[in-house]
């Protein structure tokens, strides 16, 4: 997988950044959003390509109490969800899927990108209105930001009126 450029949606925190998925998976809500205020964006989707793994780090209340459970589980091997899979088309647009134990690929999106809901930067943009997705999946709305090297971040968020609601956070690892 080649390197590319990356570019700085608001000034980098000072902070190290986490090298694995379980670092991140150890922070809190507002840690992640901090970590993804502050993460940049590559020039390219060319950088998600591939079949990632990806990792549940935490959700929002009201689940928030069965926060150390669903850690554990998201860590397990029988955790359902695997990672998504990324085919950029021209380094700007592109389309992907997420992977799941059982019922193999589902949830097909269109990628992008566009504008965070969580702050009016630049962000990696999934969008899971197509037809094939059902009506509940189809008000899925993810993002993704560049953490580290080969680890990105994002939110999923249920697309609410008047704006999306934070659901859950998680990472995709490039790395493998």
């Amino acid at each position: 997988m080649s390197q590319t450029a990356t570019t700085t949606t608001r000034t980098p925190d000072t902070h190290a950044l986490p090298p694995h998925v379980d670092e991140l998976a150890a922070m809190t809500v507002a840690e992640l959003h901090e970590r993804y205020v502050n993460a940049s964006v590559p020039d390219t989707l060319d950088a998600l390509d591939g079949a990632p793994r990806g990792r549940m780090l935490t959700v929002i209340p009201p689940f928030e109490q069965h926060r150390e459970a669903l850690a554990a589980f998201a860590r397990a091997d029988g955790f359902p969800w695997r990672g998504k899979s990324f085919r950029s088309f021209d380094g700007q647009t592109g389309d992907g899927i997420n992977r799941v134990t059982l019922l193999g690929d589902q949830f097909p999106f269109h990628l992008r990108f566009g504008r965070s809901e969580i702050d009016g930067e630049r962000a990696i943009l999934l969008d899971y209105d197509r037809p094939e997705n059902p009506w509940l999946i189809r008000q899925i709305h993810d993002e993704l930001r560049q953490v580290g090297p080969e680890l990105f971040l994002g939110p999923a968020m249920w697309k609410a009126r008047p704006s999306p609601k934070l659901v859950l956070w998680f990472a995709i690892d490039t790395s493998a």
